[in-house]
C-alpha cells in the first residue's frame, strides 16, 4: 500500500505507472462480522453502539471482473447506511449478500462471512477489468453507489427502477470505507479538482438523493419560487437540499433542532428557520396518537415565514415522527417526496388531508446514472458545495458511526483512508480561493 500512496502523492506518476504498480493480496477495511449479527438483541435502537460491531480488518483483494475497477480510496464518509448495518437494522445485510450471491459466479464473490461497508470515495483508480475504455489506471475518481446490471429493460429509462438495482457498499461487499474498493466503472465519475480528497468523498451519495429527491423530474420536480420545507436542514441530506433550493431559485424553510444548526443554515444563505426544539413541537401524545393540534402549530409558524403560503414541497427524511405534520401542512396540490425514514419507517397520517387536497406523495431513492452524475457536475462548478464538517481515520469509523447514529454531527462526516492528512487532493487551488469560505461552513461552527 506504501507504493500505492507514493505513487499517488508524486505529481508525476503516468497512467503506464499506475498500471505497473502491484496491488497487494490484502488490504484493511472496515467490516462487520455475520457471526455477530446478534450482537445488540434486547437492545433499543439507540442503546447499540457501532463502535462494538465496527472492525477495522485485514481482507483479501477480491478478484477483478469484466465493466469493474479496483481504486485506491483516498476518503470515504459514513452515510446513515453505514449507521444500519452497523447496527444490523432493519436486519443485518448479510441477506442482501446472500440474495446477490445467487445472481451469478461472478456476485458469489460478494457472499462472505464479513461486510466491507461505506458507499463514497474518492480516490485513484487502479486496476480496471475487461470492456473497459473510459477508465485509465492513474484517474482520480468519485463514485456513485448505483450497482445495476441493466439486463432488464425496466431499467433502461431510469436505471434506479432496474430490478437488480442495489446500493454499492450497503447491498453489495467491497465498500468505500477501505483501503482498496470494488467498484463498477459505470460508478464512477471525475473528482472535483478544487477540493481534497476528504471534501471529494463527502457529497457522494446525500447530494446525490437530495437531487434526485428535490430537483429531478423523477422527485418533486421544484421549479422557482417554491416554498420547499427541509427537515434536518443542516443534516447530510439536507443541507444539499437546502443549497439546491437556493441555488435553484426556491425558498426553503429550514427545520433544525438547535441555534447551532439554525446559524449553519443562515451561513448557506437560508432566511427562513424553525428550531424545532426551541418551539418544542411534540407531533406523538404517546407511541400511538399524533396530536393534530401541534400539525396545526407548526403549520402557522411556517406561514408566518413565508408571507402567509404553505409549502409546495416538503422534503422527508425522519419518517414517522414527522410524517403526519409533512402532509397536513403541506399546500393544496402539493408533494410529500420522501425517503430514509431514519426515526421509523412506519408512517402514519390523516389521509383526508392527503386525498381531499390532491396532494401526492412520493418516493424517491438515491439517484440514476444521469442524475448522480448532474449532482456531481453541479459540485464540480462550485454551484453546490461539500458539508464536511469533522474527518476522522479509517481506525476511527466506529466513533464516526457513532456520533451519525447519535446526531452529535453536522453535514458530513468523513474518513482518511489512505489519505494520511486532511487538505491533500486540491488541483485547482484558483478555484477553491474562490469558494474557500463556503467550502469550510460547516467546519467554521
Amino acid at each position: 500500500m506504501n507504493e500505492i500512496l507514493d505513487a499517488i502523492l508524486a505529481s508525476d506518476t503516468s497512467p503506464q505507472d499506475f498500471a505497473a504498480l502491484r496491488v497487494p493480496e490484502s488490504y484493511r477495511a472496515v467490516t462487520v462480522r455475520k457471526d455477530e449479527a446478534e450482537m445488540f438483541a434486547g437492545l433499543t435502537t439507540k442503546e447499540k453502539d457501532p463502535r462494538k460491531s465496527l472492525h477495522v480488518d485485514e481482507v483479501p483483494v477480491p478478484e477483478l471482473g469484466p465493466g469493474e475497477a479496483l481504486v485506491a480510496v483516498m476518503a470515504s464518509s459514513v452515510n446513515y447506511n453505514s449507521v444500519w448495518t452497523s447496527i444490523f437494522e432493519p436486519l443485518p445485510t448479510f441477506g442482501f449478500l446472500e440474495r446477490y450471491g445467487k445472481l451469478s459466479p461472478l456476485a458469489k464473490r460478494h457472499d462472505l462471512p464479513y461486510h466491507i461497508i461505506g458507499s463514497d470515495l474518492a480516490g485513484v483508480v487502479l486496476r480496471t477489468g475487461p470492456g473497459v475504455n473510459a477508465w485509465q489506471p492513474g484517474a482520480e475518481v468519485v463514485a456513485h453507489c448505483l450497482s445495476v446490471e441493466l439486463e432488464s429493460a425496466d431499467g433502461h429509462n431510469d436505471t434506479m427502477l432496474d430490478p437488480e438495482q442495489r446500493i454499492w457498499g450497503f447491498e453489495t461487499n467491497f465498500g468505500g470505507l477501505a483501503e482498496i474498493a470494488l467498484v463498477k466503472t459505470n460508478q464512477l465519475m471525475p473528482k472535483p479538482a478544487h477540493l481534497s480528497w476528504e471534501e471529494a468523498a463527502a457529497p457522494g451519495l446525500v447530494n446525490s438523493t437530495a437531487y434526485r429527491q428535490l430537483v429531478s423530474g423523477n422527485g418533486a420536480g421544484m421549479k422557482q419560487g417554491d416554498n420547499v420545507l427541509i427537515w434536518g436542514a443542516s443534516g447530510g441530506l439536507g443541507s444539499y437540499a437546502t443549497q439546491f433550493a437556493l441555488a435553484g431559485g426556491a425558498n426553503p424553510i429550514c427545520v433544525v433542532s438547535s441555534p447551532q444548526k439554525a446559524e449553519i443554515c443562515r451561513k448557506m444563505g437560508a432566511k427562513a428557520i424553525i428550531d424545532r426544539t426551541a418551539e418544542d413541537y411534540r407531533f406523538w401524545k404517546d407511541e400511538r396518537t399524533q396530536d393534530p393540534r401541534e400539525w396545526k402549530r407548526f403549520g402557522k409558524k411556517i406561514r408566518e415565514l413565508t408571507g402567509g403560503e404553505d409549502p409546495d414541497i416538503v422534503f422527508e427524511h425522519p419518517g414517522r415522527e414527522t410524517f403526519g405534520a409533512s402532509v397536513y401542512v403541506t399546500r393544496k396540490g402539493g408533494t410529500i417526496v420522501t425517503c430514509a425514514s431514519t426515526s421509523g419507517y412506519t408512517h402514519e397520517y390523516d389521509n383526508r388531508y392527503l386525498w381531499m387536497s390532491l396532494k401526492r406523495i412520493v418516493g424517491s431513492h438515491f439517484a440514476n446514472y444521469r442524475e448522480a452524475w448532474e449532482a456531481n457536475r453541479l459540485i464540480a462548478k462550485g454551484k453546490i458545495h461539500p458539508t464536511l464538517s469533522k474527518t476522522y481515520h479509517l481506525d476511527e469509523t466506529g466513533q464516526a458511526a457513532y456520533d451519525v447514529h447519535r446526531n452529535l454531527h453536522q453535514g458530513k462526516v468523513g474518513v482518511l483512508c489512505l489519505a494520511p492528512e486532511e487538505g491533500m487532493g486540491v488541483r485547482d487551488q484558483e478555484m477553491r480561493d474562490q469558494h474557500i469560505d463556503a467550502i469550510n461552513r460547516f467546519r467554521d461552527i
